[in-house]
């Protein structure tokens, strides 16, 4: 049979779909078939690299059977980058090729996909079959693609298979048909019973991108729990070093080894005791996970779909709660205390992989051919022509409408909350960011952008500068503050001030960026990798922000003093604006009384009050070393002098923007402290990055309510300070990104993944052989 395989993926940038491809092509060719694969291919010169974001495509050599369609361009797709030709010369070659080629059956991947499977599905006059390959749950793409008439273009199809029941639940629920689940394959070594000897350490392999749905930020977080409990290490195939760096606390027990060929990375799946594939989502099927069955290595991998079509749970690998780092910690911890139980894995996983070998895999395909050759033609003219514009499936079966599906990922865990409490979580955020939008809208509206304009545009430039030079010296003098904090909190490491200013711009930027509080894990994340044990002090430096937190208070109660004095518009409200401020300082006090009260709970006859009581005593115990630093007299009087003077710095700059737009002579410095005063209460939870909108409403109160000034001016000081505060971030907090080797991607990853993994007591598991691997590491 003369077959075509069409990818709409280039070849040199390969993915799941292309690997797939050419292992079908290459069975199809040993079965004695002819066969043409027709795809993208991206030579590795300077314009590749700039069409897809700087990723340079991979030298392979180009098969006989490949037919090249031009170039691709990246474009970010479900987490990942899908690398897709959109240019007429791809399309050209396409149609001329099918016209010419006399294929028996065009067979299309991924035909939803743009450009060349879409217009290959519509142009094409020998039989189809289409292959879906993706999972997704995303409502607008698949929307999208039925606007433009994907449901019409695909009835052009006359066989539709899907790689998973993930895959077939994405193409039912959004484009509607019938669908048959032939898997990925994957090619069983003659040697797979051939299993490396055992050692003296867990071997772990994770492969796959430095990407977030890929899960590794997760598995870094259990292993470096996992490391000191049980001899073990782990090995990274698929990314680089310069992309894992920047998730790592340090690299003990890690080898990276990037960008490998098959036979390495089949060497490296085989040479391990287990496979972590920690995925978030978005996977379709996994084929990482069938070739690790093929080399008889039992899987870790997360409950999500797509794996579950792949992995029986208990029989051939473990599947856990995704994004669980303490849970996947746990797994791999009792397959090494459970020897047996790794072997029992690995030989059902070996005999597993039968049925996703490439033989049975190809013979399936094939039948589908053979199913699309015996469509009947239609008969009447009416239904040709229905056939031919899409409006009736070319199979000739009643239509198959799209329909809603129940999910199929698995339900939250029994009294378990947390999905709930995040939904509402962000629904309440949701709601919050759009009241302040229209607020805004509406305050421009009413206001004039006219006048606003004529505010932002009467400021003086010189004075704005200065108010931002004032604005940068007081982050660096909050890096002294926290750099004393850190000093008496981690007396035996080694804390440089250059440290602690690093991470104190780069906390700022988050901050600044993002509408989470992900500035403060992000700066202490800084820090304690330069530690030399980051994983034992991250907790402690976590603790020091308290320390500057409690510092925070004092400088609002400060300025707060100042503003009840300087403004009436507060009068009337003194108990609700005192209740914010003496808010935080109960929150600290509980901190500190907190474990004293706990204790008796650590004495119930409840195992599971005992054990998340003691949790609870030492995060808090850990929390509280962070306020070491008001026990010791000269560091704490640095602390507390430099981050009192860094406010008042902040306050000077408030008052110098007044100054800059004309206002000092209605508002002086008491309007500059209620200002920052306000700002920075509305700022506890954010809505929006950098608080946009509500930071502009707060002036507007302080100023117009308290000082008579225009709204239009008030509104134009909001933002011209809000762009200053913005400024001072990305002067301060690039460079310093920068210097850190990071991109704001890479800290944001890391961050939130920065809550400490703590495993639980292990019946099974020998204390002497803990003692002696903690011995051993520190040898």
């Amino acid at each position: 049979m003369r077959v075509a395989l069409v990818s709409p993926y280039s070849w040199t940038y390969p993915g799941g779909v292309t690997r797939h491809i050419e292992a079908l092509a290459e069975q199809f060719l040993a079965d004695g078939h002819d066969v043409r694969v027709l795809a993208p291919w991206d030579p590795d010169d300077r314009r590749a690299s700039v069409l897809h974001r700087g990723a340079a495509p991979q030298r392979r050599p180009a098969p006989d059977y490949l037919i090249p369609l031009g170039r691709t361009m990246g474009f970010p797709m479900n987490g990942a980058v899908s690398n897709l030709s959109v240019n007429a010369y791809g399309i050209s070659k396409l149609r001329t090729e099918l016209r010419s080629g006399r294929y028996d059956v065009i067979h299309l991947h991924e035909p939803v996909a743009p450009v060349l499977g879409w217009d290959a599905t519509v142009t094409a006059t020998a039989p189809l079959v289409g292959t879906f390959h993706a999972y997704s749950t995303s409502r607008i793409p698949n929307h999208m693609a039925n606007v433009f008439g994907a449901r019409r273009v695909l009835n052009h199809l006359h066989v539709r298979v899907a790689v998973s029941e993930a895959a077939a639940w994405t193409a039912q629920r959004f484009f509607g048909g019938r669908y048959r689940i032939i898997p990925n394959g994957v090619a069983i070594p003659e040697t797979s019973d051939e299993r490396p000897p055992p050692a003296d350490h867990l071997r772990i392999v994770f492969v796959g991108q430095a990407v977030e749905r890929k899960g590794l930020p997760v598995l870094l977080r259990a292993f470096e729990a996992l490391r000191e409990h049980i001899p073990v290490r782990l090995t990274i195939v698929g990314a680089n070093r310069e992309e894992v760096a920047p998730l790592l606390l340090d690299d003990h027990g890690i080898e990276i080894l990037g960008r490998v060929d098959d036979a390495e990375k089949q060497r490296a799946v085989e040479g391990a005791d287990v496979l972590c594939a920690p995925s978030l989502g978005g996977e379709s099927f996994g084929m990482v996970l069938t070739e690790a069955f093929a080399a008889g290595t039992p899987v870790v991998a997360s409950d999500i779909a797509g794996y579950r079509d792949v992995v029986r749970d208990g029989l051939d690998g473990v599947l856990v709660p995704r994004g669980d780092a303490t849970a996947l910690a746990e797994t791999l911890r009792d397959l090494w205390l459970d020897p047996t139980r790794r072997v029992a894995l690995g030989q059902a996983a070996v005999v597993r992989a039968e049925r996703f070998a490439w033989p049975r895999v190809a013979a399936d395909v094939m039948e589908a051919y053979g199913d699309a050759l015996a469509t009947p033609a239609p008969r009447s003219t009416a239904e040709r022509a229905a056939v031919r514009i899409g409006l009736k499936p070319t199979d000739m079966k009643p239509r198959v409408p799209a329909q809603r599906l129940a999910s199929l990922e698995p339900p939250p865990p029994a009294g378990s909350r947390r999905p709930a409490v995040a939904l509402l979580r962000r629904v309440a955020m949701l709601v919050f960011a759009l009241a302040a939008l229209v607020g805004t809208v509406l305050a421009f509206r009413r206001i004039g952008l006219h006048a606003i304009g004529d505010a932002l545009l009467n400021s003086s430039p010189p004075l704005v500068l200065a108010g931002l030079g004032v604005m940068c010296a007081s982050m660096a003098v909050r890096g002294i503050s926290w750099h004393a904090i850190l000093r008496a909190a981690l007396p035996h490491a080694r804390v440089r001030l250059r440290d602690a200013m690093q991470g104190t711009f780069i906390g700022v930027l988050m901050s600044a960026t993002l509408p989470a509080r992900l500035g403060e894990p992000s700066r202490a994340l800084i820090v304690a990798r330069r530690t030399g044990r980051p994983r034992e002090h991250l907790p402690v430096v976590l603790g020091t922000i308290v320390s500057q937190a409690f510092l925070n208070i004092l400088a609002l109660v400060i300025l707060g003093i100042v503003t009840f004095s300087s403004v009436g518009i507060f009068q009337g409200h003194h108990d609700a604006l005192l209740a914010v401020v003496i808010a935080p300082v109960v929150l600290l006090v509980g901190v500190l009384v907190a474990p004293q009260l706990l204790s008796a709970a650590r004495h119930s006859r409840f195992a599971k009050l005992r054990e998340l009581t003691g949790r609870a005593v030492r995060a808090l115990a850990q929390v509280r070393s962070g306020l070491s630093v008001f026990r010791e007299p000269k560091l704490g009087a640095i602390a507390v002098v430099a981050q009192l003077a860094a406010w008042s710095l902040q306050w000077l700059s408030c008052y110098l923007l007044l100054v800059a737009l004309g206002l000092d002579h209605q508002a002086g410095a008491g309007a500059a402290a209620g200002v920052l005063f306000a700002v920075n209460v509305t700022a506890v939870l954010p809505a929006t990055p950098s608080n946009l909108g509500i930071f502009q409403a707060a002036c507007v109160v302080v100023l117009s309510g308290g000082y008579h000034i225009s709204k239009a001016d008030a509104i134009g000081y909001g933002i011209i300070l809000q762009a200053v505060e913005i400024a001072t971030a990305v002067i301060m907090g690039m460079p310093a990104l920068v210097k850190e080797g990071l991109s704001w991607k890479d800290v944001r990853l890391r961050a939130m993944q920065t809550a400490p993994v703590e495993l639980r007591a292990h019946p099974r598991s020998s204390s002497g052989s803990s003692q002696h691997h903690h011995r051993a590491e520190a040898s």
